[in-house]
């Protein structure tokens, strides 16, 4: 890997999210070599991916270089790999490109797409956890409609232009909002010779309300956003198979659909090398004390979702948002170093500054602590907390600057095919793949 040799505490981090960059933070120019190690050379702030998808934002908007960010940072490198082991008895990780040893490790490998087992979901659904799988989304739904245009057979017009959301927790709300205001003022001005009444947006969610994370009145408010936007919502609904054309439920209901967007769960982004009663395997996330150390070793850590804290207050860990990530992140920075220089470390304590989640254009959700509200003021709020979030001034500027326009015009100028994605029809699979 090209890392020169220090007499200074090796820390490798693996995994460059709101956790690993937080950390990487805390670690500035502190008497330690720092390696980050990342399959991407960009954070991305997850949050906003829907609106990549729908045309709101072009992805570079939410994408920050990882060597911007360091470009200061004494004795910090960065190297583009994928990790694919972990030798903790020799104290190495493996790589792409390589091998590398390290005195501390810390894991901040994020989540990926929960399918829950179903390979045939896996294969033909859309997952949105990635800029490049939002592109996908963005390229796939803009396609259904040029082909819409084109077909004369109704079953399959209407099959194109229905699209179905799996999962109603943020995400899913999110973009079942962004399409439906798509639907309402943009789509129907570029196909004008197509009926956009038809287009359907179905929401399906295995609870019994969505956005079950957050309050009640949350929750309720924002069924009543997309109830009047005119997303159909499914309660009490589990998927159990989409073939690339049909979706069927464990209820009577099943749906023709060319779009499936799967949000309805997410598991740790897990690397193999570690002992089974280091893992929690139903969500594939790794068990940590108080101090973020992985059980079993004194000096491997993990942070933000691949982390299973279990607490008093989370016995099934903290919630796998950007917050807990955040936080863990900043305590673990100075606790290495209190760590190395034979200090007692400081427990780790979320402080649950709320959650909110948005439906669309004046509308949101907000949870903080002691209230609860929705409506304009909420979208506001949801505004300026993500602006401030992201990294980096330019992009502050960039997302500010799109989201005035898209008000003032109602419109979204990122449509656009940039990178096209021709999705396998289910007749073209071989009988081995189904």
């Amino acid at each position: 890997m090209n890392i020169p040799n220090t007499n200074l505490s090796r820390i490798v981090i693996i995994g460059s999210g709101f956790a690993g960059i937080a950390l990487a933070k805390e670690l500035r120019n502190k008497k330690v070599q720092v390696v980050l190690l990342d399959k991407h050379n960009y954070n991305t702030f997850q949050p906003l991916l829907y609106q990549v998808a729908t045309g709101g934002l072009e992805a570079g908007s939410i994408a920050f270089p990882i060597r911007k960010v360091i470009q200061e940072y004494d004795d910090f490198y960065f190297r583009l790999t994928s990790v694919l082991e972990i030798d903790t008895k020799n104290k190495k990780v493996i790589t792409e490109i390589g091998e590398l040893d390290y005195d501390y490790l810390v894991m901040a490998t994020g989540s990926k797409t929960n399918y829950f087992g179903n390979k045939e979901i896996k294969r033909n659904s859309m997952a949105m956890k990635t800029i490049p799988q939002s592109l996908n989304i963005r390229s796939l739904i803009l396609e259904n409609f040029e082909q819409a245009v084109l077909t004369q057979d109704c079953d399959e017009r209407n099959c194109l232009i229905n699209f179905v959301l799996v999962g109603g927790g943020p995400t899913g709300v999110e973009l079942a909002g962004a399409l439906a205001e798509m639907k309402k003022a943009i789509l129907q001005k570029d196909y004008p010779d197509l009926d956009i009444d038809k287009m359907q947006i179905n929401l399906i969610q295995s609870g019994d309300r969505i956005l079950n994370t957050m309050s009640e009145k949350s929750s309720e408010a924002a069924e009543k956003f997309l109830l009047k936007l005119g997303v159909k919502i499914w309660k009490n609904v589990r998927v159990t198979n989409y073939d690339g054309r049909t979706i069927t439920t464990d209820s009577d209901l099943a749906f023709d659909t060319a779009t499936v967007i799967w949000t309805a769960g997410v598991q740790g982004a897990l690397v193999s090398g570690f002992d089974a009663d280091s893992l929690v395997e139903k969500v594939e996330r790794i068990r940590v004390n108080q101090f973020s150390q992985v059980k079993g070793y004194n000096n491997i850590f993990a942070i933000g979702d691949i982390a299973f804290m279990e607490t008093e207050t989370y016995p099934e860990g903290h919630p796998m948002m950007a917050q807990p990530a955040i936080q863990q992140g900043k305590l673990l920075g100075g606790n290495i170093i209190r760590l190395i220089q034979n200090q007692e470390m400081e427990a780790f304590e979320y402080k649950d500054k709320g959650s909110m989640a948005t439906i669309g254009r004046n509308k949101a959700v907000v949870d903080l602590p002691n209230c609860h509200f929705s409506g304009v003021f909420a979208w506001f709020v949801w505004m300026f907390v993500h602006l401030f979030s992201l990294i980096g001034f330019k992009n502050k500027a960039v997302v500010f600057l799109n989201w005035v326009y898209n008000y003032i015009r109602f419109d979204r100028e990122g449509r656009l095919i940039i990178r096209p994605y021709k999705k396998r029809s289910f007749t073209s699979f071989t009988s081995d793949e189904i």
